[in-house]
């Protein structure tokens, strides 16, 4: 499919080199695709098909470097353009691309751009290109349906639809298989299947990005190097983990359906449904990724209590009937105690744990996590607690200077009548725990308070008498603690300072 647009574009800028633009950045095809891997491989595929043709091709695409690609178009004029249409609209708003000289366009998986809800933007991309008779539009997809036909007679003038073995919806180089089973045994039934496919390309499909995510660490726990291939891995990373793929050295990988689309890995082996898709559709274009140029492959999907009700919606999209079985007891033996949890490796969303942060911390820690902590750090602490520990003003004395009731004057140096409890202490509350005294646990046995010493002579004034210095009212340390033991003793320079 790629080669039929590329064959024809490169074919025809050899015959009128004069078409070419001079200014940079401005492309004369352009190649719109709705993945970023599917980008790449146009534009890979163009590179080698026009190798000795003197045509020069790009590739513009989110999740990378915007400067780079920015200097990559500004370095001379451009054939041939691959773009994501979100980065394409932001070169072009910026300036940086000028699609008034486009005379081709090439919508490529029509389909699920309209899925993708990538229409808006092809539409805005549309009205800065010449207009529908002046270029030449072609839309490829392995499904074209009615809203993609309208959309087609919008964009073209007189468009023709052309299918290539429309009667043949999967490949007859392919052969399916569906393995009843529970939810329980599905893994156990992949890692003894995985065992006869270790020397071939294993591609195994998701449904979710966190089911894809936990499958992968699971296989790694039994000692399959698989890497992990979703919308939540860097964009550098998924390209790296394609092209091992291709060369080989990587053998299994875990994946979306970012994978089931449009790109092309030759020799894969084997293909696992692990979960069932939700769109028949979707089971078309994943068992596509084996059997590929005429070669031989496997799709194997699970049906379990969960998903098998799919299965009538892809036997009728298929046009013919799945062959259901049971697993062997080979296939389904019992599996070896999983190896402990390896260290993550760099560069993938799994690097950062599941969902989380690279230390293994979950987001939202930063105040809940120390609300137990009393506030103002250790600083603080040291604040709190020389507050605490430092006796009160005498506008924090109670007001209440006279002396408690069942004890004598503090003049007169009379035993007390009676033992008098003193009364229990305020406990402290949980977030702000007393550093001066710790709290009881047991009642404190009743014990008689001697009498205060006589007040000294010096601190009776005589009326009238103007004093050196003013005097000022210190309680009693136990005040801090006990507010019924407060009373006023009056210290003056000199005096006794008892």
């Amino acid at each position: 499919k790629t080669a039929a647009f590329l064959v024809a574009i490169l074919s025809r800028y050899l015959r009128s080199p004069a078409g070419r633009a001079d200014k940079p950045g401005t492309p004369r095809a352009l190649v719109i695709a709705p993945t970023r891997e599917l980008c790449v491989q146009i534009c890979n595929d163009a590179q080698a098909l026009g190798k000795y043709c003197g045509l020069r091709s790009l590739a513009v695409f989110g999740g990378m470097d915007y400067v780079r690609q920015q200097r990559q178009l500004a370095e001379g004029p451009v054939d041939l353009l691959a773009a994501t249409p979100g980065r394409l609209l932001d070169f072009q708003r910026q300036r940086v691309i000028d699609l008034s000289r486009v005379d081709t366009l090439v919508i490529d998986e029509a389909d699920r751009m309209l899925d993708m809800g990538f229409i808006p933007d092809v539409r805005r991309i549309i009205r800065c290109l010449p207009d529908r008779d002046r270029r030449q539009t072609l839309l490829y997809s392995a499904t074209l349906d009615d809203e993609v036909m309208r959309l087609a007679s919008q964009w073209m003038p007189n468009p023709v639809k052309i299918e290539i073995e429309p009667d043949h919806v999967a490949s007859d180089t392919i052969e399916q298989k569906v393995f009843i089973v529970t939810a329980a045994q599905k893994f156990t039934l992949l890692c003894n299947l995985l065992k006869d496919y270790r020397d071939a390309r294993v591609l195994i499909f998701g449904n979710r990005r966190m089911s894809t995510d936990r499958l992968a660490i699971r296989l790694r726990r039994q000692g399959f190097a698989c890497e992990l291939l979703s919308g939540d891995v860097q964009q550098t990373r998924r390209m790296r983990v394609l092209e091992d793929f291709r060369s080989g050295a990587v053998k299994i990988v875990v994946a979306t359906d970012v994978a089931g689309r449009g790109l092309h890995i030759a020799d894969i082996g084997l293909v696992v449904n692990f979960e069932l898709p939700y769109e028949a559709e979707d089971y078309v274009h994943r068992i596509g990724r084996t059997g590929r140029a005429g070669k031989v492959g496997t799709a194997v999907s699970f049906a379990c209590e969960d998903e098998s009700f799919q299965i009538p919606e892809i036997e009728k999209f298929l046009g013919e009937t799945l062959k259901c079985t049971l697993p062997d007891d080979a296939l389904l033996a019992p599996l070896p105690p999983p190896a402990p949890l390896a260290p993550r490796g760099e560069g993938e969303r799994g690097a950062a744990g599941a969902y989380g942060r690279p230390d293994g911390r979950h987001g939202g820690q930063g105040r809940g996590h120390d609300r137990d902590r009393p506030r103002g750090g250790r600083d603080g602490d040291r604040r709190d607690e020389g507050r605490r520990s430092a006796p009160p003003s005498p506008r924090e004395a109670p007001r209440n200077s006279e002396p408690p009731r069942n004890e004598p004057h503090p003049q007169d140096g009379s035993a007390p009548a009676e033992a008098v409890t003193p009364p229990p202490a305020p406990q402290p509350s949980p977030a702000e725990p007393r550093a001066t005294e710790p709290r009881a646990t047991e009642p404190r046995a009743k014990v008689p308070r001697p009498a205060p010493p006589p007040r000294p002579a010096a601190h009776h004034r005589p009326s009238g008498e103007t004093p050196g210095a003013p005097a000022r009212a210190i309680p009693p340390p136990s005040a801090a603690t006990h507010p019924g033991h407060a009373r006023v003793q009056v210290w003056e320079p000199g005096g006794n300072k008892d």
